[in-house]
Order: structure tokens, then sequence, then C-alpha cells
């Protein structure tokens, strides 16, 4: 049941909590490994883990009557006022089961119990209380002989010591790891929801030196960081965690995060004629789960850990779900769950939710999502947003693109259109630069524009004068530059990928001619991208067929033609300046030869032949010429195919760009374009 360092260290724990210790000191190698393991064989490295309390101990009869009993319930032992409560502090105890003494077999071999206590007693000139020393070893224990197993005594048995106290030493571990120091500190303060008063934790790392900053350490309680506004509240009477009549539930309700008394809520539920109360908290965490440890809603049972539950068992698609699944966390108490039937799961991880009584907590649990859910969506949007305007750095990229100190009303416009924005990020997004950097860019495009809007209609509901004329015509200067700015951007990022494109040895003309399909430009910065247009689609069926009647071979223009087959478009036509573009691409290294130079004058003559047939007069209207455009590293042409390619350029109807050309004019003209830009808008905002 217990495979964990910090499980096992935490039974050991709250063993001394129930022994009345006000502290407890835990040594180990932290960070370590307890054993190596090779070739299926572990080997101990001879490490230790100590468990030392100052409470009120065990003498050697109380030993053989509690502790050495597997099974003996805690709170029914009546051996010196041990029970319910603590002898000295009346604390409510948290062990039960009486098997916790067990759990360090879970991790390894011996288990060395040294405990002294009982009445104080005199031996000779000596007087202390009575000490207990002996030693488990579970592979002992477990030998199939019908001899009852006793424990080997060790040294200080039956002697006297001073004070009273139980130290718990372990040794011959499984392979395991110690958590380093600060991960074990939470794990051990997690499992445990107690006050600090009369009751202290200390870890010590055995692999430091002792008296060295880092050796040793106090644990704090288990505190997580909550969103401001959504904490809800159980109140109820101190230490009144039991079951009690119903007509003792008013003592108990839920608070919001102002203060005022939830209707809907309250801190228990009735079952059976009996109320349950649960007093403690539950909120959204500042952050998301970083951890497993801070992960839903803790529930104590006498201090002790009982249970971790997410959403209670709810099932999917209730409001909120995905914050709730991502920020959740709470601390509630109820001691109750042992009070009579154990609801408890042995190794402490769960509940018994098929239980009656925890069915009923369930349903309890639910209308508290549902209130969460609720409540918690604005401070879950403030936060978001200001985590928002925080990564994208949302002021300062303001002032970058609107530099003048006179520009208030286009900052402001940025600032409330980012404000907006950013609530609707997904809380899990607004980490991820990917997501905002393209809102916040959005947003500087947006304001110029937005105010635009606004002036206009300010304008249309006063009398127009050249100064607002004026303040119109530069605010619509600004949204221009910006939204061409952007285009230009943009442009320069598909012009790194055809870069990268044109660099990778396994690129295929398909990839390229899809791209040009797509972003025309790249041959000519001033083509805009293919328009969807009746006549254009019309053209391009009447040439197919066109040239299926001349040649009886099927002529496919675009990437639909080749959907589906092993093949590439011919090549890429385009609608640009009321005229036809062909382009065709061949990929970076590739020589144009004789063949390629046939296929183009192929293309040439029946794209001629088609614009001089009567029956296509339609189309000689709209598109008034033809040009073709060649992007290719190479010519390797000889006698007819040269004279032919000359011929066409001196004609003007054939262009031929290599790559370096290709890439370096689109991507120069573009950088101008935006470098200019960004200028503009500086002037007109300085002059504003």
């Amino acid at each position: 049941l217990y495979d964990k360092v910090s499980a096992v260290v935490a039974e050991l724990v709250s063993n001394s909590y129930d022994a009345d210790a006000t502290q407890v000191t835990v040594t180990a190698p932290m960070g370590a490994y307890l054993a190596s393991k090779a070739g299926g064989q572990i080997t101990d490295r001879g490490h230790i883990i100590q468990v030392c309390d100052n409470g009120i101990g065990m003498a050697p009869d109380e030993i053989n009557q509690f502790y050495l009993r597997v099974g003996a319930e805690r709170r029914r032992e009546q051996v010196r006022g041990r029970g319910d409560k603590s002898l000295w502090y009346k604390r409510r105890v948290m062990g039960r089961k009486g098997v916790g003494k067990l759990a360090p077999f879970g991790i390894c071999h011996v288990i060395e119990v040294l405990s002294s206590g009982g009445e104080k007693t005199t031996d000779g000139l000596q007087e202390g209380y009575l000490t207990a020393h002996f030693i488990l070893d579970d592979r002992d224990i477990l030998q199939d002989t019908e001899i009852d197993y006793e424990p080997k005594t060790g040294d200080w048995d039956g002697t006297l010591r001073e004070t009273t106290g139980t130290t718990i030493t372990l040794r011959e571990f499984a392979y395991r790891r110690v958590p380093d120091a600060p991960t074990f500190a939470r794990q051990l303060a997690q499992r445990f929801g107690l006050s600090t008063q009369n009751w202290a934790i200390m870890l010590r790392d055995a692999t430091k030196r002792q008296g060295s900053s880092d050796y040793e350490t106090r644990l704090d309680r288990f505190e997580i960081a909550t969103m401001a506004n959504t904490k809800i509240t159980f109140q109820g009477p101190a230490d009144a965690n039991m079951s009690m009549p119903v007509q003792d539930a008013s003592r108990f309700r839920a608070v919001d995060p102002n203060g005022d008394e939830l209707t809907a809520l309250t801190a228990g539920f009735k079952h059976e004629d009996r109320f349950f109360p649960l007093t403690g908290w539950t909120a959204y965490a500042k952050e998301p789960y970083k951890d497993d440890l801070m992960a839903g809603v803790r529930i104590y049972c006498r201090g002790k850990i009982a249970a971790q539950t997410h959403i209670f068992n709810r099932k999917a698609g209730f409001t909120g779900e995905h914050n709730i699944r991502s920020y959740l966390v709470g601390e509630l108490r109820a001691d109750w769950l042992d009070e009579e039937e154990d609801l408890i799961q042995t190794d402490r991880r769960d509940i018994l939710w098929s239980h009656e009584l925890g069915q009923a907590l369930e349903r309890w649990g639910h209308k508290v999502i549902s209130q969460m859910g609720q409540m918690t969506r604005d401070p879950m949007r403030q936060q978001t947003q200001a985590r928002f305007l925080e990564v994208g750095q949302v002021q300062m990229r303001i002032e970058e693109a609107f530099p003048n100190p006179d520009q208030g009303d286009i900052h402001a416009k940025a600032q409330e259109l980012a404000r907006r924005l950013g609530k609707t990020i997904r809380a899990d997004e607004v980490e991820d630069a990917e997501v905002v950097k393209p809102i916040v860019d959005l947003t500087l495009i947006l304001a110029p524009h937005i105010m635009l809007d606004e002036k206009l209609k300010e304008a249309s509901n006063a009398e127009t004068t050249i100064g607002v004329l004026s303040g119109i015509l530069r605010t619509a200067r600004l949204a221009e530059l910006s939204s061409f700015g952007r285009i230009a951007e943009e442009r320069l990022k598909v012009i790194e990928k055809v870069q990268s494109l044109k660099d990778a040895p396994g690129t295929v003309e398909l990839q390229l001619q899809e791209l040009l399909t797509h972003a025309p430009w790249l041959i000519n910065p001033q083509w805009a991208p293919i328009t969807a247009n009746q006549s254009f689609t019309r053209l391009k069926r009447a040439l197919k067929a066109f040239y299926k009647q001349r040649t009886g071979v099927d002529l496919t223009l675009d990437l639909d033609d080749v959907q589906g087959m092993n093949k590439i478009p011919d090549f890429i036509l385009s609608s640009q300046d009321n005229g036809l573009q062909i382009i065709e691409i061949k990929k970076p290294g590739h020589v144009f030869n004789n063949e390629d130079m046939d296929r183009t004058v192929s293309y040439r003559q029946i794209m001629k032949a088609f614009f001089e047939d009567p029956a296509q007069s339609e189309f000689q209207h709209v598109f008034k010429s033809f040009h073709m455009t060649l992007v290719c590293d190479g010519l390797a042409l000889t006698g007819v195919w040269k004279a032919a390619f000359q011929g066409y350029r001196n004609e003007g109807i054939l262009t031929h760009i290599n790559w370096n050309t290709f890439l370096l004019r689109t991507e120069q003209m573009h950088q101008d374009f935006l470098e200019e830009a960004r200028r503009q808008q500086r002037y007109v905002a300085s002059d504003a």
C-alpha cells in the first residue's frame, strides 16, 4: 500500500502527532536513491531514514499490548489513557486501523524502534523512562513457520532514558528514491492539514554537512496562492467536524469572497437525520496546476489527508469545466469520514465514494463545483486579461507602433481593444507567445481603423471643419499604413518559408506550385492573390476543352486538377492586370532543356490559337494578353529551341528569372515597403 518515501514517513509522523510530540525530526538522504539496481539485482547503499520525536513514547509493556498487535484500533485502546484523544494535548488522534506502523515495509526490510515512555521510574541511582528497543525484519516475519514471530531486541532495551520519545530507523531499502528536500517538504506538508501550534516537523538532509544552511528545513503548512475574488469559505465552530444532529446545521454556513452568505450552499450536508459538516475553503489557484500535489480539493480527516479530488467525480459538460479542471484547489476538514464506518481507503489515496455517505458527499461537491464555475468566470477572465497584457508586452508594443505622446486617443483605443481581446483567450493559452503575439498584432492593426470609424461618426454629428477633416485623414493614413505594414510582415514570413523549401533537398515542384497558387505576388509583388471570378473559371474550363480537342491530352492548370493523381500541374495559370499569367516554376538547380522548351512552345501555340478562335471572343474582351514567367536556375538550350526562347523574350511574352532573383527582388521590395510604412507611421503620428 505504501510505495513512496513521503507516504511512509507521513504514517510515522502521524504516529508522532498522536503521541503528543511537539517536534518531529526526519533525517534522510535527500535526492538520493536508497538502493542501486543492475541486471535485475537490487543492492542496498547503506542509507538510513530516521524519524525521531519527543512524544510520550512507549514502555515495553505498552509495546507488547499496543504496538506489536497488528490491526489494534488506536482509538479503542485505553492503555495509559490512550483512546480517541491524546494524553497530554487532547489531540483528536489520526490513527485508527493499526497498520500504519507496517508502512515502512513498503520501502525497506528492517524497522528499528527505540521508544521510552510510561511512568518515570528509578533504578538504583538512575532515574528515567523505561526503554523498549527492538528490530523488525519483514523477511523473518514472512517465514512460513508455525512459530510466532518475535522481534530481535536491541542494546538499549530495558534501560532508562532521561526523556520520553520515539525514534524509528529504517534500513535495507528497496529500489526507491528520496525526493529532493523542497519536493519532499511539499509532499509531506500536503498530507497534513494542521496548524503549527505545538507542532513542528524538521527535515534534515543526510547528504549535507551538519550546520550548513541547507542541512535543515522546517516544514511549513501546504499553501497555494489563490486568485482574488474566487474563494468560498465554509465556516463553523472550531473543532466541530464530527457528525451531529440536523438542528445544529444552522451553525455552519458558506460565504463568498465578499463575506456574504451563499444561500445555495452550506458548510456540510444532511444525511439520514444527521448533519455532516465540511469546513475549510475552495478557490481557484493563481496559476494552473504545476504538480499533482496542488491539483483539486484536499479532504482531511483528523488533520491527515483522506482524499484529493479534482471534481468530486462529476461527469464532463458543466459550466466552467476547463478552468475547474486546471485551477480548482481547496482544503476541507471532515473528521466524520472514519467516525463509525471508515470511508477512507487504507493507503489514504481516496474515499469510498460508492458508500451511501460517500455519494452524499459527492452530491454536495457537485453543488460546490457548480457555484465555483458560475462565480469565478469574471475573476478568471480578469486574471487572464492581465496576464495577456503582460505576456504580450501590450503597452510597449503600442508605444512602439504609435510613438508620439500626443496620440493618447490611439493608445487608449489600442489598450481597450487589447483588454477585450485578452478576455477571449483561454487561461492555458495565455503563456503561449504564438497565441498572444498575433492577437497583439491584430490590436495594433484594428485600433486606427476603429478610431477612424469613431471620428467619422463624430464628424457626421457636428460641423466639419478643416481641423476635423485633417484629423480624419491622418487617422485614415495611420490605418492604411498599419494594414499594409501587416501584410508586408506576413509576406516576408512566406518568403522565409520559400527560402527554406528552396534549400531543402526533398522539395518537389508540386510544393512550389501550391505556394504560387496562393501567393502569386512571389513572382510580382504587385500581383494580388488569385480571385475566384466567373470569367476566369469559365476560361480555364474552356481552355482545357480546347487543349484536349487539339492535342488529345488533358491539361492540368491547378492543384484541384491533380488531386489524388501522381502528377503535377502543367503550369499555374493566374489572372492578373486584365491578362493571363502562365507561371512555370522548376525546383532549385534544375536546368531548363530542349524538352522543357518543347512544352513551352506548345503552350504558347495553344494559347495563341485559343485567343484567335472566334468561338472564344467572350474571353478576348476580358483578358487582353497573356504572358509566361519561368523560374529556373539555368538554361541548356540548343538550336531552334534556343532561338525560340530568345524570340519569346524579345517579344516580351516570356520572362526568365533565377531563384536568387526571384526571392531577393520580392523580399527587398516588401522589406523596403515595411520600413517606409513604419517611417510614415511615425511621421503621421508626430504630425498629429
